[in-house]
């Protein structure tokens, strides 16, 4: 009898491509029909262009679908030297759209990928044709978890996260309702499996601006003071069950797009994609075909 094995190669079966920024090798997928509207996938920590394979495959036949690895995430490099800052994985996020020679193109962002892609949508405002949000922040908050700012502490934070992988591997049950398949874990785990991979993790809590001293915090506010620039049509999928990202963010939300539309997922956690897979790709197809560029 053949059986087939489940494993999360086969969940990602796509061409990698890389692109080369200051000799560093930059990893994106870039799948679909090549005449068809772009959409940029950005994720967040300790995610991957994995994150979004579901995404990808459902669009793919009507779609170009652009989704990198920010440095030091999924299969870029991870340079142990380089400044892993939100203003430089912004500017990565931007030398690709040049490199690729894109003009107009919609986001889908997810946890620092909603900082990251609100930081490329300020820069560009009339570049971005609707944006896609899922539980995730572009503004300054000091609600922070305990279980992130203890990886945030000094001295012990970052040899918790790149010694014992006390965040992506935590993150492969904490951040569903409905538990993940083995071979799906394995999948989110792979990029991150010895202490030199895993020091992105570790980077982009320490890049959380906590107070106006952080180098992070002045950039930060920058994006904040002129999301009410990005006037393109928004939508907003939340898991209600979310630790880090909770219901105050979707709040916060509010206040900057009052008339965006709201899908809240009551049983849903912060990989809301991996807990609500069929209702999310309904929603995103209809958000898509409603605001074809």
């Amino acid at each position: 009898m053949n059986m087939t094995v489940n494993t999360w190669q086969h969940e990602y079966p796509f061409r990698n491509n890389f692109f080369e920024i200051d000799g560093k090798k930059y990893h994106y997928l870039d799948e679909g029909n090549p005449e068809g509207e772009v959409i940029i996938m950005l994720h967040g920590n300790p995610t991957w262009s994995f994150y979004y394979r579901n995404i990808v495959k459902e669009l793919q036949e009507d779609y170009r679908c652009i989704v990198p690895d920010h440095f030091g995430c999924g299969l870029s490099d991870k340079p142990q030297d380089y400044d892993y800052t939100l203003e430089n994985h912004i500017d990565n996020v931007l030398k690709l759209i040049d490199q690729l020679e894109i003009k107009i193109f919609k986001l889908l962002v997810h946890d620092w990928g909603g900082a990251i892609g609100m930081g490329v949508a300020t820069s560009r405002p009339q570049a971005v044709t609707g944006v896609i949000l899922l539980n995730t922040a572009a503004f300054k908050s000091l609600d922070i978890p305990k279980r992130i700012a203890l990886c945030k502490l000094p001295v012990i934070g970052e040899p918790m996260v790149r010694t014992f992988n006390a965040f992506a591997w935590p993150a492969t049950f904490m951040t569903t309702t409905k538990p993940l398949a083995k071979h799906i874990k394995e999948g989110y785990l792979h990029p991150y499996n010895n202490y030199a991979n895993r020091i992105a993790t570790a980077r982009f809590v320490k890049d959380i601006p906590l107070s106006s001293s952080h180098p992070t915090y002045a950039r930060l506010s920058q994006i904040e003071d002129n999301l009410k620039n990005v006037t393109c049509p928004k939508m907003f999928l939340w898991g209600a069950q979310d630790f880090c990202f909770n219901m105050k963010f979707l709040k916060r939300w509010k206040d900057f797009y009052p008339n965006s539309k709201y899908v809240v997922y009551e049983n849903a956690g912060h990989y809301v994609i991996e807990d609500e897979r069929e209702n999310c790709l309904k929603e995103i197809k209809g958000f898509l075909n409603e605001y074809r560029a």
